[in-house]
């Protein structure tokens, strides 16, 4: 039985506490709560709610994740892709803003919490890894152009019906152009100019914290809201209120493509993030299984205290490890800062206008937009290029969730096709050694008369074992008559199964007729034992198992007949390298 504290990994940290730590888990408590305070509010609008279910949704995640969570510097909470996933998924089946809409926001934290978890205690974390880097930078690089032009509506305050499909969203901005307010707009871009500056002074100040109290000072001033500012107006006071998600099955079948889709981009988003600073230590290690409970356990304990679904921050991550973060307590110190905001603070955000919103929110999407690796594939593999291509496309014009599922199909079907064609290679003997290798890779690679020596470079299964009997038989065709060996480097073969034993057999049968030989080289264990199984040792002859290609070779001599030697020598591989 597993120790708890695998399960439960603050049992193994927090005994080992050190006072060393508080002061670094302090700062970076303190520096991410600050930053959360404004994003947190920015994304509750973003994701259809109103700011202070963003505030709500970064408070008991945080307690959660620390207790459960691997990663010590991981800090989770509302994110801009999650909350327009959110936007995306529910505003189909009720209006923004209604209750009926926080109702299924709040349901759909507890199914993909219930989701993670289950795939957790299954130990079915693996399965994240069939969804391609190319695929998850195409979508989240789509997912950012969505993101930035769904704020359209606060930068500019012009009426744009929500949308997640570009087109729509661009073609209503256009029709409305003539109503743009200028006042707005001049507060927008002069927040994401303001933001985008102070990073560049120094990544540490909190822009999006002074934006907040400059703009909020700036619309109480001068008036700015009779003018025509939008403001956030009334935040509620008090910590969220402890309830019982509504849930009913309709509303199950209703959320769960949503629910599936946040899981699945919660699990990758968070693991990219949580290995990526793991990297950084070394004291302790992320286990993606329990990943999946931490996540899991965070959503649906947050739905209890009306939050919609978190995951980890990239942003937020990265300023909580760079301010010296060493355990989970930072992450429970910045949600007792935004306990303290809501419960005292809430009244100074009356006339924070909701440009600066939309400002915080743009700044943080900008760098979700990977052009980087578009140019790395287009330099690299152009296959990959076009999956990450298509995947874009397929978001901005599909949908966001329809985006992530065609990039899933891609990413399967292009494993699919990489694993029924895999890699074949003719080898030759290198001069002066017994080394065999690819003969178009090696120049100097010689063949030997009337031996064909093939290395097949994966397993050999019921998706690629018909490729592999093919492939083959076209190469003896191609050599003709002259042939009178094939020898099968079976050293990159790691597993057969019973459709790949079956093509063995009849590749056998195909070099009988043609009084071809067949040796086998470099059979590694397990796949000996699956050949003893099926009886396949005896069928091609104990005696043409070899453990090197060269013993396979040299046997093929010495039982040649001496009118049929192989005119081969050792010289005159020799002169071909003098050649």
């Amino acid at each position: 039985m597993k120790d708890i504290r695998t399960y439960i990994p603050i049992l193994d940290w927090l005994p080992k506490y050190k006072k060393s730590y508080l002061r670094g888990d302090l700062l970076a408590g303190l520096t991410v709560g600050v930053m959360l305070v404004p994003q947190g509010m920015a994304y509750g609008l973003l994701a259809g709610l109103t700011p202070v279910y963003g505030l709500y949704a970064s408070i008991v995640p945080l307690f959660f994740y620390a207790f459960f969570g691997t990663s010590r510097q991981l800090s989770v909470g509302p994110t801009a892709l999650v909350s327009l996933l959110v936007l995306a998924g529910v505003s189909q089946f009720a209006e923004t803003g209604t209750e009926a809409f926080i109702t299924m926001a709040i349901a759909t934290a507890l199914i993909a919490g219930v989701i993670q978890i289950l795939l957790g205690v299954f130990r079915l974390g693996f399965l994240i890894n069939f969804l391609s880097h190319p695929v998850i930078a195409g979508f989240t690089s789509a997912a950012a152009f969505i993101i930035g032009l769904s704020q359209l509506k606060n930068l500019l305050r012009i009426n744009i019906s929500r949308s997640n499909f570009i087109h729509e969203v661009l073609i209503d901005a256009f029709r409305n152009i003539g109503d743009i307010h200028w006042p707005t707009v001049a507060l927008g871009l002069g927040g994401i100019a303001f933001i985008l500056l102070l990073k560049r002074i120094n990544k540490s100040l909190p822009g999006a914290l002074l934006v907040v109290i400059l703009s909020t000072a700036a619309v109480y001033l001068f008036g700015m809201q009779d003018i025509g500012v939008e403001i956030v107006k009334d935040v509620p006071n008090g910590l969220p209120p402890v309830s019982v998600p509504h849930i009913d099955w309709p509303m199950v079948k209703q959320l769960l493509p949503l629910a599936l889709t946040i899981c699945l981009i919660s699990f990758i988003e968070s693991l990219a993030i949580a290995r990526t600073i793991e990297a950084m230590h070394k004291d302790y290690r992320v286990v993606p299984n329990q990943e999946l409970i931490a996540l899991g356990v965070t959503k649906i304990g947050g739905a209890f205290f009306h939050s919609y679904p978190t995951t980890g921050s990239f942003t937020r991550s990265a300023v909580n490890n760079d301010a010296g973060a060493q355990t989970g307590v930072s992450s429970m110190v910045s949600a007792v800062l935004i306990a303290l905001t809501i419960l005292f603070l809430t009244p100074l955000f009356f006339y924070l206008p909701k440009a600066i919103l939309g400002s915080i929110i743009v700044v943080a999407v900008i760098n979700l937009v990977d052009y980087r690796e578009a140019i790395h594939l287009w330099r690299t593999d152009r296959t990959d290029f076009m999956t990450m291509i298509v995947t874009f496309v397929a978001t901005l014009t599909l949908g966001i969730q329809n985006g992530v599922f065609t990039g899933v199909i891609l990413s399967l079907a292009l494993m699919i096709y990489r694993n029924s064609k895999p890699n074949i290679s003719i080898l030759g003997q290198l001069p002066n050694s017994n080394k065999y290798r690819n003969i178009n890779r090696f120049e100097k690679a010689v063949r030997h008369n009337q031996i064909l020596i093939v290395r097949f470079d994966a397993q050999l299964y019921f998706g690629n074992a018909t490729y592999f009997r093919e492939s083959l038989e076209a190469m003896v065709e191609k050599e003709g008559k002259e042939l009178k060996l094939l020898i099968l480097d079976a050293s990159s073969i790691h597993d057969i199964d019973s459709s790949g034993i079956k093509l063995l057999l009849e590749l056998m049968a195909f070099l009988q007729q043609r009084d071809v030989q067949f040796y086998l080289s470099g059979a590694i264990g397990p796949v000996r034992d699956i050949l003893k199984k099926n009886g396949l040792i005896e069928k091609i002859g104990t005696k043409n198992h070899f453990m090197y290609i060269h013993d396979a070779v040299d046997a093929f001599h010495k039982r040649q007949k001496p009118d049929e030697e192989d005119s081969w020598s050792p010289d005159a591989v020799q002169t071909n390298d003098e050649e």
